[in-house]
Order: C-alpha cells, then structure tokens, then sequence
C-alpha cells in the first residue's frame, strides 16, 4: 500500500504526502471517455524509461508532451509505471501496486508529467498488471508467511510463463485491493484510461498449463470464474467512480464480450467484462504475417487483410503495433517487410495508411513513428540519431515521421474515419478481392453518410486508371492523402487533379473513379 518507495534495488516504502497543486481543470471537465468510440483515438506507446534515457518525471514534462501534440497523437499510453524491482521487466512485474517507480522521481513529479501532458490536450493511459505479481519475499508474496495475495494451491498460484504468482481472485480482500488500486490511479494521477494487461491469463485456467496442471471450476469448465468476478466489479466500479475513463483489455483470445456490459449476458453464460476497448491482437497478427511475404506472393494471402472485418463489430478494437511486436526477435515494423529499403519504407508507410483507415483506434510504440531499422530495448531506447540533419539517411526516417503527423492530422479533422468504428454501418467494403492486384479499396461513412475512399496497393506496380466503384452521390474526389508523396520518401506518383465519377458501374457501385494507384502504397481520396 505504499504510496511512495525507495528507488530499487533498495525495497522501504517511504513516508509521503502529495503538493502537487493540479492544473489540469480544462481537461477533466471535458474528457469524455464514455463516448471514445466516437471520438479521435490515435496512441502513442511510451516505456518511460527509455524514451528519452536519464530523464526524470520532470524533465519528460518538457519534451513529450510537445513531441506527442506535435505529432497529433490524441493519447499516449505509459507502459507500467508503478514500482517494480527488475527493470528488465519493463514494469510488468509489479511490487509496490501504489506507487509511482521512483527510478525517476517522486510520486508528485509523475503528476506533473500527467499535467503537463493533459495541459497539452493529451489523454494518458496507463498500463495496469492485475494478472500476476513477482516471488520477491519482500513484496507480496506469502505476506503473512502464508499465501494471502496468491491461491493456497501451488498450481493455482504458479504463473507458468513469467515465473510469478497469480491473484486469489476468489478472495475478497484481494479483489478490494485490486479495485481500490485501479481506482487510486484515475483518481490520484488523473489517469484517463488502464490498459489491463494479459487478461486472458486470468480468464482460463488451462492458461499455459497441460493436463493435470489445472483443475476445472464449479461446472467443469476452465473459466476462471473468480476471475471474471473481478474484472467486471473493477470495471463497473471505475466507470462509475471515475467519469471519463476508459478500460482497455489485452485479451488475446475470442472471449465473448469482453466489451460487452457486465449485465449484458451472452451465449456463453457470462456477463460481459465491461471494458470499454479490446487490443486486436487477430488483425496485428494477420495484417503482419501478410505484409512479411514478398510481393509477388501476396495474393495467396490476400485473405490475411479481409479476414479482420468479418468480426470487426464483435468488440469494440484498438488496432495495436505495440512492443511486444518490435522486440525478441521480431524486427522492427520496417524491418519486418521484403525488400530494398525503399520498398520497406514503402510497405512501412502504406500499411500505416491502411491502419488509420481500417476500423478501430490506432496504437503505434515509440520508435516506429519514425521507422527506426533496429529492435526496440529498454537498455537504449529509440534511435534519435536517425532524425539527425547529420545523418546521410535523415530524411528518410523524418519522411515516415512527417507522414504520421499527418496521418494524424487528417484522421482527426475527418469523421468517417473515427465516428461510427464500432458498427457496420460506417464500413462497406469497394474491392475486397483484389488479391490478382493486391489492392485493397473500402469506404468510411460518418453519422450523415459523408465518405471516405481508402485504396492500398500492396504490389510495387504503379497501377494506371484503376477503376474503383463509387457512390453516384459524389460527384468529385480530391486526394486528401497519398502514403508515396515525395515529402515522405516516396516516388511522388498522387493525383493532384479531382477525379469525376464516370457513371461506369464497378464493384457494384453505380459510378466509379479512375485514380493512379502508386506502387507500395495508400491514398485517402474525399469528396472535392
């Protein structure tokens, strides 16, 4: 229950009390979490420690938030800041639940960091670890010389992967601890949104266990029923103590619900969780695995980009190119496509365009804003020096970061790119089956039908007069947006001119345009 600690490997809690005087007021007035699914929600993901490394609480209040606005990300998302002893672990293997790591200043400077990032019209989401907590015998652990936060069952207790211990969730005092801790940060710190991480180790029982390991609930099944308790009493409880919140969920299976309301009850017998959100962890996995091949080879897995909107309104999605995607062997975003490094430059830039376009909210970890070539860790950080004059290459790297600003910049002025996400309506799909051509075309329609045209072309062909159905209600089409202007490192093929609708049916649309699509690319086209 610290409220401030030691900074590690020294362990005592520390005695503390808070003058940080808030001048966030403007913000939290207006925050309306409740309607996120209606709103611009562009993220971007920061491990603290390591953005700018050797920078305090403090001195991050006078660099990210002007980076961050600059950009135009509407939130950032702090991987875990509260106190854990091995850095190594990048916050995910918690100690001390109510404070604020002190590896870069006290708990009052971290509320100064959230201040200044709220003063700047930046929303802040917080990674929170419920699932787990570390063996370390000064933490948690048999508190009492017993199991008392963890199951008395070893198997129960012993988390397969990370070597850790689970929550009793069955246990009301730990449920209330757990609560209370969510709430405490939205409160305290002024946190707009958790990001509950790896839920679905907590849902099954069989999570990473063979047979013989686990042992069924009441019913036989392998829910873990305690679990599902809690995570619908957190989340009721944080909607209705802290107004403007949201709950994010990184569940990386087909749970039913997971966005559902926690009265709401489905075909599986459960309640919903009640998060407002859910990490699409199915389209990451697709979407990377088909820009990975060449390509010529593309085509056979055309269905890797399609498959996402067959369940895109199941839950309500944020669409995450996070850490855990950049490291361990992973590659980084750009180093994980084919090719020269323009053409993964190219790839890197068109895929960003169709992710702002597809249905859900974007998330984007540090480092790939600007397509850094290297892994992320946490011992260095992003690669600044890429984004310096004297660097040969500079301009490549600040051309992909020039476009994400504009990504930004046009997805927030543009509605039918963020105002109806959640439900069919707002996406109807142009060419869906284009895999010959490797292109891609779908339509964004906000509340009162304005459209936006999105096409990608994932081959390295320039694509000529390439008849794309439309509305017959538009008459005129202006590019908004093209992923291969020069000004990002592309070879500048755009369609500077409006494009008229011909009343030559195509798709099965009545009319249709005839833009160039150019090689390894995404172009937004609006009404002129």
């Amino acid at each position: 229950m610290a409220r401030r600690t030691e900074c590690p490997p020294a362990t005592a809690s520390v005695v503390h009390a808070s003058h940080h005087r808030w001048g966030d007021g403007d913000w939290m007035a207006r925050r309306d979490g409740g309607r996120v699914y209606e709103l611009p929600f562009s993220v971007y993901e920061v491990h603290l420690p390591s953005w700018r490394p050797g920078l305090t609480y403090r001195q991050l209040a006078e660099q990210l938030p002007a980076y961050v606005k600059d950009l135009g990300f509407t939130h950032v998302e702090l991987m875990p800041v509260a106190e854990h002893p091995f850095g190594g672990s990048w916050g995910y293997q918690v100690t001390g639940f109510y404070a604020p790591t002190a590896r870069l200043g006290p708990p009052d400077d971290f509320k100064y960091l959230v201040d200044a990032l709220h003063r700047a019209g930046i929303g802040v989401l917080v990674d929170w670890v419920p699932a787990h907590f570390p063996r370390d015998a000064w933490a948690l652990a048999e508190f009492d010389g017993r199991p008392l936060y963890e199951p008395s069952d070893p198997l129960r207790a012993a988390h397969p992967d990370w070597g850790t211990l689970e929550f009793d969730y069955g246990r009301t005092e730990v449920r209330n601890f757990l609560v209370a801790n969510a709430v405490y940060w939205c409160e305290e710190f002024h946190i707009d949104g958790l990001r509950v991480d790896a839920v679905a180790s907590m849902l099954y029982l069989d999570y990473s266990r063979e047979p013989g390991q686990w042992t069924p609930n009441a019913h036989g099944g392998r829910e873990n029923l305690d679990a599902v308790a809690f995570l619908q009493e957190m989340n009721a409880t944080v909607y209705r103590r802290c107004p403007g919140v949201v709950t994010i969920a990184e569940e990386s299976t087909a749970w039913d619900g997971v966005t559902r309301a926690t009265h709401h009850v489905g075909a599986s017998g459960f309640g919903g969780l009640g998060f407002g959100l859910k990490w699409n962890m199915g389209w990451m996995h697709d979407s990377l695995g088909y820009l990975a091949h060449e390509p010529v080879h593309r085509k056979y897995h055309h269905h890797e980009m399609t498959f996402s909107m067959v369940y895109a309104y199941s839950e309500n999605y944020v669409l995450p190119i996070s850490h855990d995607e950049v490291v361990h062997g992973k590659r980084a975003l750009v180093g994980k496509m084919p090719g020269d490094w323009w053409q993964q430059r190219a790839d890197h830039r068109a895929y960003l365009g169709f992710m702002w376009a597809h249905p859900g909210k974007q998330l984007l970890f540090m480092g790939q804003e600007f397509a850094q070539g290297a892994e992320w860790s946490e011992r260095h950080g992003p690669d600044w020096w890429l984004l310096d004059p004297s660097y040969s290459a500079e301009a490549d790297h600040r051309g992909v970061r020039d476009l994400v600003r504009d990504l930004n910049r046009v997805y927030a002025a543009t509605t039918p790119l963020w105002q109806r996400d959640t439900v069919p309506e707002g996406f109807a799909w142009v060419e869906g089956d284009g895999h010959e051509d490797n292109v891609f075309a779908f339509l964004r329609f906000d509340a009162d039908g304005s459209p936006l045209l999105a096409v990608s072309n994932f081959s390295p062909v320039v694509r000529h007069a390439y008849r794309v159905g439309v509305p017959d209600t538009v008459p005129l089409w202006r590019e908004v947006l093209n992923t291969d202007d020069a000004r990002y490192g592309g070879s500048g093929v755009l369609n500077t001119e409006p494009l008229k609708a011909e009343p030559t049916a195509a798709h099965g649309r009545p009319a249709s345009l005839l833009p160039v699509l150019p090689p390894l690319a995404t172009i937004w086209l609006r009404p002129a």
